[in-house]
């Protein structure tokens, strides 16, 4: 199977929810259902690396005591 063109964040979000509101609806055969659960997952999995990507990528620069600008790593804190 050739490899899919790499999607968005944006483009894999918008069909996570679609495929949300075709489960939402309840008019899906069990197999159906199952499918499109199975897309969700993949879906919300690529979604959630895509997030981590950029969550790694960040910098945020500080002007530190002596004048000069650093770049720091951008620290998540949990709450």
């Amino acid at each position: 199977m050739a490899e899919e063109t790499k999607k968005t964040f944006e483009e894999s979000l918008n069909e996570l929810e679609k495929v949300a509101q075709n489960l939402e609806k309840g008019d899906l055969s069990l197999e159906q259902a199952i499918a499109e659960f199975e897309k969700g997952m993949k879906l919300s999995k690529e979604c959630s690396e895509k997030l981590e990507e950029a969550e790694k990528r960040i910098h945020i620069l500080v002007q530190a005591d002596s004048g000069e600008i650093e770049e720091k790593d951008f620290q998540v804190t949990e709450e």
